[in-house]
């Protein structure tokens, strides 16, 4: 199995193996990364790309040699410390002082903030002058998120009016408040959901409005949930879905958490996941069109191939 997180990671590894082991022969470099030689082959051509920037000096130059020996020239070049421009510095030091300011967080998190903020300052130089002079106002009170940050801390319910995407419409849920969180770089609000009865992720920019009700919140224990394992976290009771990718259906392993990868002799992919909501993959699979089909389960098989020849005979008969 692979991923785009797996192959930086062995791309990654590759480096640190080749500039410890100068002159290593190729077929040792694949029997320790477990690999035939053609993908690490591979492998060393895409390092052809790899570096700080795309200048000549800053790229890393692997290359065989004659004997079938492998080579890493310009391998400290990449690996040199990247030092933060000005304006990066004073980036960083406002969007730190702002979310200091929030309310609701927490002791720890704060005095850690101010650790990073003060180190920052002291390498930053006159960019934290400057950073100085800048502050960031959140929204009033009556923003959706300084309710959700209330209703949390007051242990109170919220009624929600949310957009989802996927039906183009605005719902209304009332929720039990658990926590807000960063979720691949988004704020999101962690909440029991008494429509579904299930635990929830609300997307903060999704909000649409947020009510403050006069009612205790008791949410039922709700599984734990880890942010840096990613939005999409598959359960023992999602739906296993098997699909063919052809070539150029690749590029769905980038961009979908998967189980079970098997390489295809087309040059596609046999690719298993797990899903809560088939329906997701009902789209995907509509989307490929020639470049992929579900394989399991049928009756989803079955349900992709009638709505694909709907679509078709309505198109026909425009």
């Amino acid at each position: 199995m692979s991923n785009a997180l797996d192959d930086t990671r062995r791309l990654l590894s590759l480096v640190a193996y080749l500039r410890e082991r100068p002159g290593a022969r190729l077929e040792d470099v694949a029997r320790a990364f477990g690999h035939d030689i053609d993908a690490i082959e591979a492998d060393l051509g895409t390092l052809h790309m790899c570096g700080t920037s795309f200048m000549a000096d800053d790229l890393l130059e692997p290359h065989v040699d004659s004997d079938g020996r492998v080579w890493l020239d310009n391998a400290d070049a990449p690996v040199r410390p990247v030092r933060l421009a000005p304006h990066e510095a004073l980036s960083l030091l406002v969007a730190l002082r702002a979310l200091a300011g929030l309310s609701g967080l927490r002791d720890r998190d704060r005095e850690a903030l101010g650790r990073v903020t003060a180190k920052l300052e002291d390498a930053a130089g006159e960019a934290a002058q400057v950073a100085a002079h800048v502050s960031v106002e959140f929204e009033a009170e009556e923003s959706s998120f300084a309710t959700m940050d209330r209703a949390i801390a007051e242990k109170r319910v919220l009624r929600l009016s949310y957009y989802v995407p996927r039906r183009d419409q605005v719902t209304e849920r009332v929720v039990d408040p658990v926590r807000l969180l960063l979720v691949e770089g988004r704020p999101y609000l962690l909440a029991w959901c008494r429509t579904a009865e299930d635990r929830r992720l609300f997307r903060l920019d999704r909000v649409v409005a947020a009510e403050l009700l006069d009612e205790a919140s008791d949410p039922p224990t709700v599984a734990p949930f880890d942010p840096d394992e990613g939005l999409v976290q598959p359960t023992p009771d999602d739906v296993e879905v098997v699909l063919e990718l052809g070539p150029g259906g690749r590029w769905v392993r980038e961009y979908y958490p998967y189980d079970a990868l098997e390489e295809l002799p087309d040059g596609g992919l046999r690719l298993t996941l797990r899903t809560p909501d088939t329906s997701v993959v009902r789209r995907l699979a509509l989307r490929l069109g020639e470049h992929g089909r579900v394989v399991a389960p049928a009756e989803l098989a079955d349900e992709v191939h009638r709505t694909a020849s709907a679509a078709l005979a309505a198109y026909a008969d425009a």
